[in-house]
């Protein structure tokens, strides 16, 4: 498909603490469809203004709203776990039960890479719109591709109706407000439209008691479950979401969950495969998946971190814990209105 540098553009925050400013005039599919209504508005210097703790980088736009950094590292390890996901999926991106979306929204889209697939899926979409509150998606992206740094809790300025699919994957520690997101994204999606969500589910498990309640790797859990329970965006979600969809007004609700092996010690050439990624990435990883979480909220000093992480890995890489995380996925429809 045809590429086109991308703009770094933001949607119009209407608060006063955006600090985003100077009109840029509308250059791709995507932004020509999205019109003149609401204004596209160029990253300013305070959102590259970013922060940086314990020599990572962290996004300056809604300061400690995200847990992870989004440095090169953090990017990384993004792209990987999308690779883990259609291994998963057996390269399907989705499981919702969607033919030809025609707009389509990716909430927290990260380094971009599921949107931009989608895009290329769907070449005929008149726009797919990733939203983040970092910049760090590539330059060059599928012409009907549309990036903007937003926060998904903020009001929404899309038309209501307009979307056919809305995508969040691993926003869990993220959100403070799950049932209001999800209310949102019914209202600004199309009645017939679908949604998907994907989070996974902790603390790790283990079929055989090899992953006990007194190992590194189970506290590691625990602690993030801990830092979420104080900062207010929790990690256990994967019970309530189901609940919060049927809230929200979706219907035909469907769920699914998938195991995700910590190595290859699984004997399904599939899962060892899955395994080798995942343990590779959370090996490389664990340092920005966690280090704001338990510096921020459990007040534990980088030596102690660093520390405890060594442990940890030599949990991960003993292949006699057979440990694994459960994937969800959850689907709904937002009804077609009966005359």
């Amino acid at each position: 498909m045809e590429q086109k540098p991308m703009e770094e553009n933001v949607q119009q925050d209407r608060r006063a603490d955006s600090g985003i400013s100077g009109v840029v005039p509308p250059q791709s599919r995507a932004e020509n469809y999205l019109g003149t209504e609401e204004e596209t508005f160029s990253v300013s210097s305070s959102i590259l203004d970013y922060t940086y703790e314990n020599g990572r980088r962290y996004h300056a736009f809604r300061q400690g709203a995200y847990y992870a950094p989004n440095d090169e590292n953090q990017s990384n390890q993004l792209d990987i776990y999308h690779h883990i996901y259609l291994l998963l999926l057996g390269g399907d991106l989705y499981v919702a039960p969607i033919e030809r979306p025609k707009r389509i929204l990716d909430v927290g889209t990260g380094t971009g890479i599921w949107a931009m697939d989608m895009a290329d899926k769907f070449p005929d979409a008149e726009v797919v719109i990733g939203t983040d509150l970092s910049p760090i998606q590539p330059e060059w992206v599928p012409p009907n591709v549309h990036f903007e740094i937003d926060d998904a809790e903020s009001p929404w300025t899309y038309p209501e109706n307009f979307f056919d699919f809305i995508h969040i994957r691993c926003l869990f520690g993220a959100i403070l407000d799950w049932p209001a997101l999800l209310k949102q994204c019914y209202k600004h999606l199309a009645p017939g439209g679908w949604i998907e969500v994907v989070e996974l589910k902790l603390p790790y498990e283990s079929d055989d008691g090899t992953l006990t309640k007194d190992t590194y790797l189970y506290k590691w859990c625990e602690y993030a479950l801990e830092s979420g329970e104080k900062s207010g965006r929790r990690f256990d979600v994967t019970d309530k979401v189901y609940g919060w969809l049927g809230s929200a007004g979706f219907t035909d609700l469907r769920e699914r969950n998938l195991r995700v092996p910590v190595g290859p010690w699984p004997k399904d050439p599939k899962e060892k495969e899955v395994g080798k990624y995942n343990l590779l990435n959370l090996l490389e990883g664990m340092d920005g998946f966690t280090t704001a979480l338990l510096t921020r909220f459990l007040d534990w000093k980088p030596i102690e971190v660093q520390a405890f992480y060594g442990n940890v890995r030599n949990e991960m890489t003993n292949q006699r814990i057979h440990s694994y995380f459960r994937q969800y996925y959850w689907a709904g429809q937002k009804p077609i209105p009966t005359v």
